[in-house]
């Protein structure tokens, strides 16, 4: 049978590694929080298009690590998404469905102060990205 000491150094060790532990969780939850950004704007004309000032897009992108998802509604039509990865110095880059067999080019980065994004396809959607306070 174990003596106290040797039973309370067990219970000492076995509470320090759980406090360790949900520190080390908890850090990894504050670091892995995903960050919001948003731009709205209208488009601007590209070859054979001549009504897209007036079209008003609304574009979110949430960056969460590597992982970037976005939605992107133009106003009157149905939402759409994109996933991809960041890579190289904040950057991303993907096509996303529009329907009918239709895409449209996502090309972004993502960098502190100079985040922006561009929708080129029927019509180019371009501006800076506003990051979301933290919720």
């Amino acid at each position: 049978m174990p003596s106290e000491k040797e039973t309370s150094t067990v219970t000492k060790q076995t509470i320090l590694a759980s406090v360790f532990a949900t520190a080390l969780f908890a850090g990894a939850a504050i670091a892995q929080q995903a960050a919001v950004y948003t731009w709205t704007g209208p488009g601007v004309n590209v070859r054979g298009a001549s009504k897209c000032p007036g079209y008003k897009m609304t574009i979110n992108v949430t960056v969460n690590g590597n992982d970037v998802k976005g939605e992107f509604q133009q106003e009157g039509r149905e939402q759409r998404h994109f996933e991809t990865t960041l890579g190289q110095g904040g950057a991303f880059k993907t096509v996303a469905k529009l329907g009918q067999g239709n895409t449209i080019d996502v090309v972004g980065t993502i960098k502190d102060g100079a985040s922006k994004i561009m929708l080129d396809g029927y019509c180019k959607f371009e501006g800076p990205l506003t990051k979301k306070p933290a919720a």
